[in-house]
């Protein structure tokens, strides 16, 4: 017999166990879940604002722990190990608590965290299906966004998947570079109000949709002193092939609009899968306030005029077998580069291509290439940049967002 009278998408439910105990199937504190996530890679060259640098290397290896607390709260560790020129670096991604009984729908996440803006800003990159963030999730949120702050989260009780949230953050990450250290930055620097709404589209589809906005307080540039050349330390941000989590290019406002579709015959996506996504960034309220040095009228007046920065992208991931995958992404942002007075526009376009097989849940290898062409993008070069990959989860990990 077919139960009709109660159903819940496939929105609803992905997002109902990863707000409550299902984080890690039910961790107590003497039973908390443990899991390491090895990445180890080859690529052939570097990309702009990557982690990545040519040759062999370690990718983003995390080490996790995390448990129920008890019956009110949740919490999480999370630490990164990387090395970049010989060098081990250990970071600390996550360290939250979250509660878990909240009543109407209501709960509070503090500490250490991903922001939940965009779609995939709040994943950890190792569920990517691709090698690397979007040129736009790297040059406006440091390919992850992560900070230490305070999150209210509402999830309303409607047939529709919606949830809405509001978050404050330290923003150190977010900052606009000051090359005089003579600027006293907000120590509460970033707020973020995001809505996502989703369902179903018949036995076998499902959806979701959401915007979110950014107020970065430390988000705009400081004016450029006086100088007698335009050399590429003076532009205001740190840019190039940088190791650094900061966003390379930052603004006061951001917006961000993303949508995500995945298709499974009934359901079922251990099989076969189909996903579709795509986001589009808009950054804007750069420029200083206040401009130095400006001899000319024309070129103060140009540079106050641009004030506008924005990247997309549109992926597409098929898993045609259970243990084969295939997938296409095609990415612009456009930027603006601070000389003195006046800007110099950038544009870089990438397209991708994955082939990645898996053997099961927990092990992953994928062959990566990327055609990447940019317009006075940091100096970079059109180029081609082949990445080969492996990702392999040890221990008991928890459920991946929807």
């Amino acid at each position: 017999m077919r139960v009709t009278n109660f159903r819940v998408s496939h929105v609803a439910a992905a997002c109902a166990l990863i707000s409550t105990s299902a984080f890690a199937e039910n961790p107590t504190l003497t039973n908390p879940a443990i899991s390491a996530v090895l990445d180890g890679y080859y690529q052939n060259t570097e990309r702009p604002m990557a982690e990545r640098v040519e040759g062999f290397g370690l990718g983003h290896t995390e080490l996790a722990l995390s448990a129920n607390i008890d019956d009110m709260f949740y919490g999480k560790l999370t630490a990164v190990v990387e090395i970049h020129e010989g060098e081990t670096e250990l970071g600390l991604e996550e360290a939250f608590i979250q509660t878990l009984a909240m009543p109407g729908g209501f709960s509070i996440r503090a500490g250490r965290f991903l922001s939940d803006v965009g779609y995939l800003n709040n994943q950890h990159v190792h569920t990517d299906s691709f090698s690397d963030r979007p040129a736009a999730y790297r040059a406006f949120l440091g390919s992850h966004y992560f900070d230490d702050g305070v999150r209210f989260n509402y999830v309303a009780p409607t047939d529709l998947y919606w949830a809405m949230g509001v978050e404050a953050f330290k923003g150190d990450s977010m900052r606009a570079a000051d090359e005089h250290n003579e600027r006293e930055y907000e120590e509460l620097g970033v707020y973020t109000a995001y809505t996502k709404f989703g369902g179903d589209i018949g036995a076998n589809g499902s959806w979701q949709a959401g915007l979110s906005y950014m107020r970065n307080e430390n988000g705009r540039m400081t004016a450029a002193e006086e100088h007698d050349d335009h050399e590429e330390e003076e532009s205001g941000h740190d840019h190039g092939h940088e190791h650094s989590h900061s966003a390379q290019y930052t603004g006061e406002n951001t917006y961000i609009a993303d949508f995500v579709y995945k298709w499974a015959p009934n359901g079922n996506y251990k099989y076969q899968h189909l996903t579709l996504s795509g986001e589009y960034f808009k950054v804007t309220d750069f420029t200083p306030l206040e401009e130095h040095g400006h001899d000319d009228h024309d070129e103060h007046e140009a540079g106050q005029s641009v004030d506008d920065q924005q990247g997309w992208y549109l992926s597409g991931v098929y898993q045609f077998s259970p243990n084969w995958s295939a997938g296409l992404r095609y990415g612009e942002v456009e930027t603006q580069e601070m000389h003195g007075d006046h800007f110099h526009a950038q544009k870089l376009k990438e397209t991708e291509a994955s082939l990645a097989w898996h053997h099961s849940h927990f092990s992953t290898v994928r062959l990566q290439y990327t055609n990447q062409k940019g317009t006075n993008f940091d100096g970079i070069e059109d180029d081609n940049v082949i990445t080969l990959q492996y990702v392999m989860t040890l221990g008991a990990h928890g459920a991946h967002q929807f």
